[in-house]
């Protein structure tokens, strides 16, 4: 039995001209296959059914894709902003490289100490965050290796560096003196 599991590939952006065509920006190293003509993407965002790919091309940095059922403007801008799905195999990744399913969940440590647990992955161009579910809130923790050294899935956690304020809140007498 293979283990799949669900993977952001990418998000709808603006419609581009007058036939259903679409603006996607990619979160995937693997675009041409998660677009290929035929291929079966889950919706976030906006919701819905599964958008199925007619056909994608690129236009510069720009991917293009047209999807069954959406044929003019109109149909366009109403899946816009929704992520796009795709099932893929649990270890279909690069080295170094993780499938947001295998972080949610895994504890968070800094020196052996757990300090929160990840909630979600945030995904922007420059770099992914880490939303991390601490007792004092929620942090955002920049996905870089410079911040995250150690990452192991097998044995349930990530290791954040020691930066103060990286993940706790500051301490009091901080606090007091940004405020004077």
């Amino acid at each position: 039995m293979v283990n799949r599991v669900d993977v952001v590939v990418g998000t709808v952006g603006r419609a581009h001209g007058l036939r259903g065509e679409v603006t996607v920006r990619v979160h995937s190293d693997y675009a041409e296959q998660r677009f290929a003509d035929g291929a079966v993407l889950g919706r976030g965002g906006v919701g819905g059914p599964p958008l199925e790919v007619v056909s994608s091309r690129w236009q510069g940095d720009m991917l293009l894709v047209s999807f069954r059922g959406i044929t003019d403007r109109s149909q366009a801008e109403s899946v816009r902003g929704a992520e796009l799905w795709a099932s893929v195999e649990a270890g279909e990744t690069a080295e170094n490289e993780y499938h947001d399913a295998a972080l949610i969940g895994l504890d968070v440590r800094r020196a052996g100490v757990t300090l929160g647990r990840i909630s979600t992955i945030t995904h922007h161009p420059v770099q992914d965050l880490l939303v991390i579910l601490t007792p004092d809130g929620e942090r955002l923790v920049p996905f870089v290796t410079a911040l995250v050294p150690v990452v192991d899935v097998a044995a349930g956690y990530v290791e954040v560096a020691d930066l103060p304020g990286l993940i706790d809140p500051p301490a009091a007498d901080e606090t007091q003196e940004t405020q004077a």
